[in-house]
Formats: structure tokens, C-alpha cells, sequence
């Protein structure tokens, strides 16, 4: 019967210690355009157009939001790795971007990599605002008396210039 016993122990410290260990695993993960070499390169500058790039490399991850038009598209992909987890840590980025001039004709084609990647540190858990800082209680019980108000709208409180 010990033998039974001392069986059992060592089966749940293997358990125990399978489940820690699967916090530990290595998670790789892909995000966007899968990139083929051979279709960006058969995209031509003065060649091609919106329609020829669509149809080669497919709708764009996203597209310029400044400028003039739909000037700039770009084909976004990054693998990452992490623990379990952790925050995603980028190990390889591609950014492909494909400018346009303005008859929709392809002016050039540009490739940057993980350099572009900027890793920003927030200001504590809470966003800074100007002006006055309220309690939890002070926003939970801050409209009590003043519904109704004079210039506040609601009954009773409708606008005092009519």
C-alpha cells in the first residue's frame, strides 16, 4: 500500500510540475501580409497601377492616411515570440509600401524592417488630463443636484435666455 502512496505523490508532482512548465512555453506568431518575394518583385514602377498591384499582391494591410488620395499603400508583416503570456516581441517586420502618383500609376516601392519598430513606455496607469482630478466618489455622486438645474436641461432646467 506505501508503495501505492508514494506512486501517487510522485504522479501529481509530475502533473504539477507539467503545468508549470506549459507558463514557460514559447509562443511564435505571424501578423499581416505574408510576403512573396517573387510577386513584389514583379511589381513595376511605371508599369503597374492600383488595379495590377490589387490583382499581384491583394488589397494593402492599410493605406496612407495623408496626403492627397489613396496615394500610399502598405503591406505590413511581423513575426513575434514571447512567453506564454508575455507582451508579443518583435523578431522580424517588413513593411512594404507602394506609392502612387496621381493617374494611379506605381512611382516606386520601398522596403523597411524591424528598425521601424518603436517600443513606447506609457506615463504610469493613467492618462494625464488638464483640469481638476475626481474621486471615485466625486464621479459616482457628481451629477446629484444638478439635473434640473437652471441651464443644465432636463425638467425645470430649460435654457434661461427664452
Amino acid at each position: 500500500m506505501k508503495l501505492f502512496a508514494h506512486h501517487g505523490i510522485a504522479v501529481a508532482a509530475v502533473a504539477l510540475a507539467a503545468l508549470g512548465l506549459g507558463g514557460c512555453t514559447r509562443v511564435r506568431t505571424h501578423q499581416g501580409y505574408v510576403i512573396d518575394a517573387d510577386l513584389v518583385n514583379a511589381v513595376q514602377p511605371g508599369v503597374d497601377n492600383r488595379e495590377s498591384v490589387t490583382s499581384t499582391l491583394g488589397h494593402p494591410t492599410f493605406t496612407g492616411q495623408f496626403g492627397s488620395g489613396n496615394t500610399e499603400w502598405y503591406y505590413l508583416s511581423r513575426d513575434s515570440r514571447n512567453l506564454a503570456f508575455n507582451r508579443p516581441n518583435p523578431k522580424e517586420q517588413t513593411t512594404i509600401r507602394v506609392r502612387f502618383d496621381q493617374n494611379g500609376t506605381v512611382q516606386s516601392i520601398d522596403r523597411t524592417g524591424i528598425e521601424q519598430v518603436a517600443s513606447i513606455s506609457p506615463s504610469g496607469k493613467k492618462t494625464p488630463t488638464l483640469g481638476r482630478e475626481h474621486s471615485f466618489f466625486q464621479d459616482l455622486f457628481g451629477n446629484i443636484g444638478t439635473v434640473g438645474a437652471a441651464g443644465m436641461g432636463g425638467p425645470g432646467g430649460g435654457n434661461p435666455n427664452q
